[in-house]
């Protein structure tokens, strides 16, 4: 995650549950690095955000040319970002780590869902397996590798990876600032207290953001995933996922 007074970045690396990636850095190296040169390919204001998004995956694939960047499990990461510029609110979601607007009391998420269309048969297999157990794990591999080979490609879904055209593929917008009162840019991992358990609203989600932060957010997650550590109430693939919340208050 990165952020200045205008610009907030949020990076979630894509697990790779134990799977071959071709890569000898790893995923934690290709966030970092593609967080840092992000920042610094949008540090002109004018730019817009999927042109800085496809020089940073060119700079990034350019620093392990010796790694095989055409495995389907290269180190990839979803991306959201938001730049706060006079009259409107620019945004990019590529994959599924969401942006939620507060605006003149309505919530108006943008967010990339395309992974959930893709080899639906094997994710509801391991839905069917209690988190943590060999069972689980094994269909959690099976799923991940048969999505891979629909990664960044026409028919799948599109993730910040080795090719700069998954840039052009993002989903992006403005929206106008007016009224805009917060924005909160997250993984996945820490919108799930709406998106997948249903235990609060956008409204509540806003206020802990308001009253502790960050923090109080992963913490309210985390209390909630602690009652099904299983998974039998809300199927998934790991007991918690990585969360990280960027909260702009506009106004």
């Amino acid at each position: 995650m990165g952020a200045t007074p205008s610009l907030a970045i949020v990076l979630d690396g894509l697990s790779t549950v134990g799977l071959d990636t071709g890569c000898e850095h790893g995923v934690p190296w290709y966030v970092a690095q593609l967080g840092g040169h992000l920042m610094a390919a949008l540090a002109d204001a004018e730019r817009p955000l999927a042109d800085g998004l496809a020089q940073a995956l060119e700079q990034v694939a350019a620093l392990h040319p010796t790694c095989d960047l055409a495995n389907p499990g290269t180190p990839s990461a979803t991306v959201s970002i938001l730049r706060c510029g006079g009259k409107q609110l620019d945004y990019l979601v590529l994959a599924d780590s969401p942006i939620v607007f507060e605006q003149n009391d309505e919530y108006l998420v943008k967010t990339d869902l395309r992974v959930n269309t893709v080899v639906p048969e094997l994710r509801a297999e391991t839905e069917r397996f209690a988190t943590g157990t060999p069972e689980h794990t094994e269909s959690v591999r099976r799923m991940v590798a048969a999505q891979r080979l629909t990664r960044n490609t026409a028919d799948g879904y599109w993730v910040a990876a080795s090719n700069s055209e998954a840039a052009g593929r993002a989903f992006t917008g403005a929206v106008p600032a007016t009224g805009v009162s917060a924005v909160a840019v997250m993984s996945d991992g820490a919108s799930r207290l709406v998106t997948d358990y249903g235990t609060a609203s956008w409204p509540e989600v806003f206020a802990t953001l308001r009253a502790a932060g960050a923090d109080g957010l992963i913490s309210a997650v985390r209390d909630v995933e602690a009652t099904d550590p299983d998974g039998v109430r809300w199927p998934r693939y790991k007991r918690g996922d990585d969360a990280a919340v960027a909260f702009c208050q506009i106004s």
